[in-house]
């Protein structure tokens, strides 16, 4: 097996069990060690690697995760997209278990956090880009909701 990967997951520990033939590497980054070693198997036949955010043994808190080293890590195995889902509660009765949000604003509890991977100035897309991608995420996950049930 290849210690390269297409799509990069950022997530739970549970997500291990999804990797066929996994094994792990570890990587060095200039930022410093990533939040655990990297898990590269496959899953319907394309290579993964996949990083705990929070470490295998759940040792960074969220102000803590070196985001800067782990997006590193996963680059410098081939990732060119990555997945990072993660698991919150909601106070919306009619969001229950099992309801996939896509946010379109957030409030980072994260001030201290590196606020981008590039050190000279922080880069982000234009309102208009951000608002054709929201569009094309919407599209997409109601595509996914009549052919996939959870």
């Amino acid at each position: 097996m290849s210690s390269q990967a297409s799509v990069g997951v950022i997530g739970g520990s549970g997500f291990y069990e999804f990797l066929d033939d996994a094994r792990e590497i570890d990587v060095r980054t200039p930022f410093g060690p990533p939040s655990d070693a990297l898990t590269i198997g496959t899953v319907a036949g394309r290579s993964v690697a996949f990083l705990p955010r929070h470490g295998k043994d759940h040792r960074y808190p969220p102000h803590r995760i070196p985001y800067l080293a782990n997006l590193w890590a996963l680059r410098s195995v081939g990732v060119r997209q990555v997945l990072a889902p993660s698991a919150v509660g909601s106070l919306t009765p009619q969001h229950g278990p099992g309801t996939l949000v896509i946010p379109d604003q957030l409030v980072d509890r994260t001030p201290r956090a590196a606020r981008s991977t590039s050190s000279s100035r922080t880069r982000t897309a234009p309102p208009a880009a951000r608002s054709r991608r929201r569009r094309r995420t919407r599209r997409a996950g109601r595509r996914s909701q009549r052919a996939r049930s959870w």
